[in-house]
């Protein structure tokens, strides 16, 4: 088995993994297809196994290409980990830093925060992640994350921001229709939009939501993105976030004292970027901006 085996090689190797194919690596690397042919043969031979099979679908991974996938996202993380840490010089705040955050925190929160950021810092570059997997920090996926738990990896710098509450909400529209459940027994007759699969977040609370049964469920996505929309778009009553729902005039609580949850909120980043000028700046910003929208819940503006 070959010892030095480029990086390129396992680059074209996690984008046939990816795309199925040797064409739809090439569009998505932006080289030729005979190049990525060639970069497979080449880590074959290398390795000493077979990493693809032919089928009608297009190219299927052998056994040893799935083992070897975490290794190759690892391998790729590092790398641009690198890039990123490469385009940082000095004490300016300057450079590319990536942020992972869930959908909703990322589309509805965080923009502002962001655009406030770059407004101060113009040679900053924001690469945002908008995902509700669990980022790993220690294998640098990703420079600093918006989390709804707790971490528990000592290697990581965290700030808990506290509670986000969430409650059940509706459109004015719809709760005119349909009338106001006046305990959770009523929420029986009503559209109610929940979870499809739950995820780890659902999972952490599941003892506060067992009054609300999933077979209830009118309307069921694992997007979070895709509740809120529904909510707004007057098609049943979901969970949203307090603060974020008073934003929207359009939208009302329902059953404030019977139901309401607590989110978690923690900005983390790895203990060794505390030191990175782009990576300390961002960090602060989005603890600051996630207190002020935290504040308003309390505020109860």
């Amino acid at each position: 088995m070959a010892s030095n085996i480029g990086w390129e090689l396992y680059r074209s190797f996690l984008g046939v993994l990816n795309e199925g194919s040797l064409s739809g690596a090439a569009r998505l690397l932006g080289i030729t297809q005979p190049t990525v042919g060639r970069h497979i043969a080449a880590l074959e031979k290398a390795l000493g196994v077979a990493l693809f099979t032919r089928s009608q679908t297009g190219l299927m991974p052998t056994e040893v290409a799935l083992t070897l996938r975490a290794h190759a996202h690892t391998m790729e993380s590092t790398a641009a980990a690198i890039e990123r840490a490469a385009s940082s010089r000095g004490t300016a705040v300057q450079g590319i830093v990536r942020i992972s955050a869930s959908d909703v925190i990322g589309v509805e929160v965080l923009p502002p925060i962001i655009a406030r950021l770059r407004q101060q810092h113009p040679a900053l570059k924001v690469e945002l992640v908008l995902t509700n997997r669990v980022v790993d920090l220690l294998q640098l996926e990703a420079d600093i994350a918006v989390r709804m738990m707790r971490p528990r990896q000592e290697q990581l710098v965290a700030r808990r921001i506290g509670q986000i509450e969430l409650g059940l909400h509706a459109r004015t529209e719809y709760l005119s229709q349909h009338g106001i459940p006046r305990d959770l027994n009523e929420l029986a007759g009503h559209s109610i939009i929940g979870y499809d699969q739950p995820n780890a977040f659902i999972r952490s609370i599941g003892k506060s939501i067992n009054d609300i049964d999933r077979k209830l469920f009118s309307l069921s996505s694992d997007s979070d993105l895709a509740q809120l929309a529904l909510i707004r778009a007057g098609a049943g009553i979901g969970v949203c976030q307090v603060p974020l729902a008073k934003r929207d005039v359009a939208l009302q609580r329902v059953l404030t004292s019977s139901f309401s949850l607590g989110m978690e909120t923690w900005v983390t980043m790895h203990e060794d970027l505390r030191n990175s000028p782009r990576c300390r700046t961002t960090f602060d910003a989005l603890v600051e901006g996630l207190q002020h929208y935290t504040d308003q819940d309390a505020l109860g503006d």
